[in-house]
C-alpha cells in the first residue's frame, strides 16, 4: 500500500518526518528493538519511497509530498485497518494531510466492489443510452404515509427513473421504510400506467447497525429500487459488508453525508476524491453522490477527475455510477454530460421540485433535456416545442 501525503514542514526535516512517519504506523520503533526481534518485525515495517518538494513557504518551511510504503501483512481486509494504518494517529499530527493512495491488486481484491455496477444498475432500472434521472425527496419528516405517497407520485409521474429518500429522514414515526418501499412500488405501478416506466424507489437504510443487513433483506425482498445508505456516517466496513450479502439484491446508493469533515480543509484529513470515490467504490458502492462542480457545495475541477477516475477503474471491481449533486437543473444537462459522459446519475432536489409547473414538469424537464443534447438541439431551441423544458429554462437559465 502506498500512501502520499501534503505536508508543511522544514527542508531539513523532511527526511526524519518520513521515516517516523513510516515507523511510527508500522512496527512502533527501530532503534530500541533487541536485535534477536529485528528480523521479526523487519517484513512489517514500512519504508520511505520518495519525498518531493512542491514550494518554497515565507517562513522557511516548504510544502512537500511523503510517499511511504506499508506491507500488505499490515492489512486484513477491513477499512479499520486500513484507514487506522495509513492515517490513524498521523491525522492528529499537526499540518498533514493524505492525498494519494495505491493499493495493489492483491489488497483490493479482498474487499467487495459494486455488485451492480454501471451495467446491473441500467439493467435494473432499464435505462440505456442516457444519463438516469434521480428525484430526491424534500419535506419528508412528519408526513404521513397518504402524504409521502403524494409527494412520491408528483415526482414519478414527471417519467424519472429514482426517487431518493432525504438522508436525513430517520424516524420511522409515521411511515417505516418497509412500509414506504410497499406504497411507493404500489404507487410506481399506477403512474407506470400513465408515463409507460415505472420509478424506482431509493430506500433510506436506517436504524442501529447489527439491525442493518437484516432490514436491508427484507427491503430487497420487498422490492426496493436501491438502498441509500450514509456510508461515512456508518462507516465504509458497514457499507461493505452490505455490499458482500449475496441476500442483499439490490443496488446501494452511497451518499456523502458528513464526508466533508474528512475532506473539507485543503491542509488537513484525506482527499475528496479518496473519501467519495476511491474508498466508495472498493466498499461496494453502486452509485455515489458527491457535489458537484457547479452548485453552492463544490468538490473542484481537479479533484472530481480524479473522483471519476476511482469510480470508473474497471481493474478489479465493476465501474459505479457518479452522481454529481448539489445545484443541479435541466440547463446544466448539457455540461453535465459534456463534463461526465452518458454515464452519470442527474441529481436534482429543487431542480425538479422548484419547476414552477411542479415536480413531474421538472423531471420531464430533464428528460427533455437529455432528448436535446442526443439530438444536437441547443436547449433554447428545444424548448421552444417542450413546455417542460422551457419552465425550468425560464427559471434557472442555460449553462454551457
Amino acid at each position: 500500500m502506498i500512501a502520499t501525503y501534503r505536508v508543511r514542514e522544514k527542508r531539513d526535516k523532511l527526511e526524519s518526518r518520513a521515516q517516523g512517519i513510516a515507523i511510527g504506523l508500522t512496527i512502533g520503533t527501530w532503534t530500541e528493538l533487541p536485535a534477536s526481534r529485528l528480523d521479526q518485525v523487519r517484513r512489517h515495517c514500512g519504508r520511505v519511497v520518495g519525498i518531493e518538494v512542491l514550494s518554497e513557504e515565507s517562513d522557511g518551511q516548504v510544502i512537500a509530498h511523503l510517499t511511504i510504503g506499508y506491507p500488505t501483512s499490515n492489512f486484513d481486509g477491513t477499512f479499520a485497518s486500513l484507514l487506522t494504518t495509513v492515517f490513524g494517529k498521523l491525522s492528529m499530527d499537526g499540518e498533514i494531510r493524505l492525498v494519494g493512495l495505491e493499493i495493489p491488486e492483491s489488497l483490493a481484491k479482498l474487499y467487495p466492489g459494486p455488485k451492480f455496477g454501471v451495467a446491473g444498475c441500467r439493467h435494473r432500472f432499464g435505462v440505456y443510452g442516457r444519463p438516469l434521472v434521480m428525484s430526491i425527496f424534500k419535506a419528508c419528516i412528519g408526513l404521513t404515509l397518504d402524504e409521502l405517497v403524494e409527494q412520491f407520485e408528483a415526482q414519478a409521474s414527471g417519467g424519472i427513473d429514482l426517487v431518493k429518500d432525504d438522508e436525513i429522514f430517520f424516524t420511522d414515526a409515521y411511515a417505516s421504510p418497509e412500509e414506504r418501499v410497499q406504497a411507493y412500488r404500489s404507487a410506481a405501478q399506477r403512474v407506470a400506467e400513465t408515463t409507460g416506466r415505472e420509478t424506482a424507489y431509493a430506500v433510506n437504510l436506517t436504524g442501529p447497525v447489527h439491525r442493518l443487513k437484516d432490514r436491508a433483506r427484507k427491503l430487497s425482498e420487498l422490492g426496493a429500487g436501491a438502498l441509500l445508505v450514509n456510508a461515512i456516517a456508518y462507516g465504509y466496513d458497514v457499507l461493505a459488508d452490505l455490499a458482500a450479502d449475496p441476500e442483499i439484491q439490490t443496488p446501494i446508493l452511497a451518499h456523502p453525508a458528513v464526508s466533508g469533515a474528512l475532506y473539507g480543509s485543503a491542509t488537513h484529513g484525506v482527499s475528496g476524491d479518496i473519501v467519495l470515490g476511491q474508498l466508495m467504490h472498493l466498499a461496494g458502492a453502486d452509485m455515489v453522490i458527491f457535489p458537484s462542480m457547479y452548485g453552492s457545495v463544490t468538490l473542484g475541477a481537479a479533484e472530481t477527475e480524479k473522483l471519476l477516475n476511482h469510480l470508473r477503474d474497471d481493474s478489479v471491481f465493476a465501474p459505479s455510477l457518479p452522481a454529481p449533486s448539489a445545484g443541479i437543473y435541466p440547463g446544466l444537462v448539457k455540461r453535465l454530460i459534456r463534463d461526465f459522459g452518458d454515464d452519470l446519475i442527474l441529481n436534482a432536489g429543487g431542480g425538479i421540485h422548484g419547476h414552477p409547473n411542479g415536480p413531474a414538469q421538472g423531471g420531464k424537464a430533464f428528460l427533455e433535456a437529455i432528448e436535446a443534447v442526443q439530438s444536437g438541439v441547443e436547449l433554447i431551441a428545444y424548448a421552444q416545442d417542450h413546455d417542460a423544458l422551457r419552465g425550468a429554462i425560464a427559471t434557472w437559465g442555460v449553462k454551457e
